[in-house]
């Protein structure tokens, strides 16, 4: 499974439920990277979606700790367990997990690649993503150059986790 976020030097990924910013490059690579795929993804992200609607030509997974949730266009999942017994059904490098920190805390130990747009700043946050360079198993293997998006400034990263 794969991890995917935008995170800042602190490891943020939001506050008051929205993303920290948006660069089209970011969302350009999302969209990229997932369509066609298989999101994960918590009820309380699915929320800050336009039309609190399940993102279109993906199939969509949602985590709810409510066995009773329901959403039009998306399967839902009570819990972890739930969750791993229906991605069986999907090669594993097709699954995404898309937030949020809750999605990610619980999924990151079953991941293998985490693809990430590292900002170069430290925003006011309240959500936050696993800082993966505390982790021995995890390790940087691609770096973009830096890119610029108004004075935002950027780099696309890719993680992977190395077992011994």
């Amino acid at each position: 499974m794969n991890l995917i976020a935008s995170v800042d030097r602190n490891w943020a990924i939001g506050y008051q439920g929205k993303l920290l910013v948006r660069i089209p490059s970011d969302m350009k690579q999302f969209r990229e990277k997932t369509t066609g795929k298989v999101i994960v993804l918590g009820r309380k992200t699915l929320m800050t979606f336009p039309g609190e609607q399940p993102l279109p030509n993906r199939t969509n997974i949602i985590l709810s700790r409510n066995p009773d949730f329901r959403v039009k266009g998306a399967l839902t999942a009570a819990s972890t367990e739930a969750l791993f017994e229906m991605l069986k059904a999907y090669p594993s490098e097709d699954v995404f997990v898309i937030g949020g920190e809750s999605a990610y805390a619980a999924l990151a130990d079953h991941c293998d690649t985490a693809y990430l747009t590292r900002l170069d700043y430290a925003y006011s946050a309240d959500a936050y993503f696993p800082d993966l360079s505390r982790y021995p198993e995890w390790r940087m293997t691609e770096e973009s150059e830096e890119m610029t998006c108004f004075d935002i400034e950027y780099r696309f990263e890719i993680w992977k986790k190395h077992i011994n």
